[in-house]
């Protein structure tokens, strides 16, 4: 897995028209899986993500390093004859184009899904939009905040008392862009059988809405609204964080045999005979005066004790780690995960998959503006 030829997608070509996040992370991911990842950028300074936040290397913000290492760039002006005939010449050694431009733009540059499918017949076509490809909605543009909040998302985080609060990772933007591989994979599988390619389309809209999806059943098939838990879970009692003598501590009891575990760890026994508690579904109905008893006791020893007590009985538990704590622990550590940048001085976290027990290198780091031009018999771009 250390060279390209290794590497499962060692011989597709990719052409991203990406910005910023959603479709630079998809390239990002299938570039970490051997693609060949031909970022086209706008001669004006190329992806907006390289001006997102102060410069860290080679004048470009961490978050453009973060999301487009190991592709090349290419910098074309797409409003002009020139620019779009050189587009069409990486199109026409692509196997897969990939894009979240702005809905209007793909239709007015005659790079449309419908218009660039009947062009180039094997070429697999996937975009990423905010709403969604149809719908009242479809042609307006959309941020990662707007998405949580249109689709509800962002009314299910939190506690009772908490205004809507957004999630802190973007997983709108970077689920759409997973969604979005997942689909170029299943169509390359169905090319290989069939020889055509064909359009994919997916957006932050619908994936929010997938990953609202079991609130969102529960209200359709049931009339519940969802109730916020903060760190809780509407399903399972005791599932959720409370106070030790010095720190926050998750338990997670998913089920009878492990509530049974946390009894005996806590010199409880007589939970288990408790009416009250004795089952899942009675401690849901019961669970004000279940963590009334258990919160104090959780209290009396210190966060690192019950750790090592829980853990050695196989009650699930963690503390809730800072970020530089959960960098620092031996779990994570022992993973790889953060992975050096060939020719560069900083680590990124790499990709969360292993093949054959070996995780994809970083290739390469992300690439200046345009500097890739040349390589593919393009004009040459001199930076204005």
């Amino acid at each position: 897995m250390n060279t390209a030829a290794a590497a499962p997608l060692a011989g597709v070509r990719v052409v991203e028209l990406g910005q910023v996040l959603a479709g630079p992370f998809a390239g990002a991911i299938l570039a970490d899986l051997g693609a060949e990842v031909v970022k086209v950028e706008r001669v004006e300074g190329g992806d907006d993500a390289r001006r997102m936040g102060p410069a860290y290397r080679h004048g470009d913000a961490l978050i453009f390093h973060i999301f487009n290492r190991g592709k090349r760039s290419v910098a074309l002006d797409l409003r002009s004859k020139a620019g779009r005939a050189s587009l069409e010449q990486l199109l026409a050694q692509a196997d897969v184009c990939i894009h979240n431009l702005r809905p209007d733009v793909p239709k007015a540059l005659g790079i449309d899904g419908p218009s660039l499918c009947a062009r180039h017949p094997r070429l697999i076509y996937g975009e990423i939009s905010a709403f969604g490809h149809r719908g009242p909605m479809a042609m307006q543009p959309g941020y990662e905040p707007l998405i949580q909040a249109f689709s509800g998302l962002s009314s299910t985080n939190g506690g009772p008392d908490d205004p809507p609060l957004r999630s802190g990772a973007s997983v709108c933007d970077q689920g759409s862009g997973m969604w979005l591989v997942i689909g170029v994979l299943a169509m390359l599988h169905r090319r290989a059988q069939t020889g055509r390619g064909g359009m994919l389309q997916t957006s932050l809209l619908e994936t929010a809405l997938v990953w609202n999806g079991q609130k969102s059943d529960a209200y359709l098939n049931e009339g519940r609204l969802p109730e916020r838990h903060r760190s809780g879970h509407p399903g399972f009692v005791p599932y959720e964080a409370f106070d030790t003598a010095d720190g926050p501590l998750l338990i997670c009891c998913g089920n009878d045999r492990l509530f049974a575990k946390l009894a005996e760890v806590l010199d409880q026994r007589q939970w288990l005979d408790d009416e009250r508690f004795a089952t899942n579904r009675a401690r849901l109905a019961h669970k004000a005066e279940m963590l009334a008893e258990l919160a104090p006791l959780l209290k009396m020893r210190p966060l690192a004790e019950w750790v090592e007590r829980l853990e050695a009985a196989g009650v699930p538990c963690a503390p809730i780690n800072s970020v530089p704590q959960a960098l620092d622990d031996p779990q994570v550590q022992a993973l790889d995960l953060l992975a050096h940048v060939p020719g560069e001085d900083f680590r990124l976290t790499a990709s969360p998959l292993s093949f054959d027990g070996q995780r994809p290198a970083i290739t390469a780091s992300a690439p200046r503006l345009g500097e890739h031009n040349a390589h593919y018999g393009l004009p040459e771009f001199v930076p204005v």
